[in-house]
Order: C-alpha cells, then structure tokens, then sequence
C-alpha cells in the first residue's frame, strides 16, 4: 500500500498568548511587583505561577500563584506579600548548575476578565 502526502499550503503557525516570560526582578514588597525581560502580553487578571531555580534566592515564592495586575509592558504586581522573603537575583555569571530561567507562567484568568470573550459587548 503506497501512502501519499498531501499537498497543503504553509500556513504561518499562530501565537497564542500570554506566554510564560523571563523573570528579572521581583521586589520585596506587601505586593510584590515582577519585572520580566520582555513585553508579557498579560493583562490584568491573569493568574501565574512562579517557577524560580534556587541559584536565583527567593525560593518561598517558587510555585506560589497570584493573580496580577498589570503596570507595564514589563512589569506587573501580584497579590504576594514578599516583605520577609529572601532576596531575588539573577546569577550574574551563570554556569552549568545555575544557568536555568526564572519564569512566570501564566495558569488562568480571573472570570471576570473572560466576559469579553462570552458576551456579545457589541
């Protein structure tokens, strides 16, 4: 039996977001804001979750969740009261045990920021 590959046209792979991002800086506050490397995409609402290697301290913010609220194209506050955590750092010569990324990964929104997207606001 011969198999043949269909013929498709490319079509450009899409983007979804919010995407998971590199963290660079997460202040130690009553409200914690995070700073992350590049544009997040994330809006007011969106819950993540922190996943922080322990070459970069703040461990007791590792897995934590929270939802967010959105200051800037790079940063953003959480409901995470970090006054008394370690302080947070990105190894500044990283090597082979320490070369890993900060992430927030986005896990879920809020349902009152997904009422856009079930009513007809038109």
């Amino acid at each position: 039996m011969t198999v043949q590959a269909s013929r498709c046209a490319l079509v450009p792979v899409p983007i979804y977001g919010p995407v998971t991002n590199v963290v660079t800086a997460i202040t130690k506050a009553s409200l914690a804001v995070v700073t992350t490397l590049n544009d997040h995409g994330y809006v007011d609402g969106t819950i993540v979750r922190f996943d922080i290697p322990p070459a970069c301290g703040m461990p007791q913010i590792d897995q934590l969740t929270s939802p967010i609220v959105v200051t800037g194209a790079t940063s953003f506050t959480t409901l995470v009261n970090s006054t008394t955590f370690d302080d947070f750092a990105v190894p500044v010569a990283p090597n082979v045990h320490t070369n890993i990324c900060s992430l927030v990964v986005p896990i879920g929104g809020l349902s009152s920021t997904l009422e856009a997207s079930v009513h007809n606001l038109l």
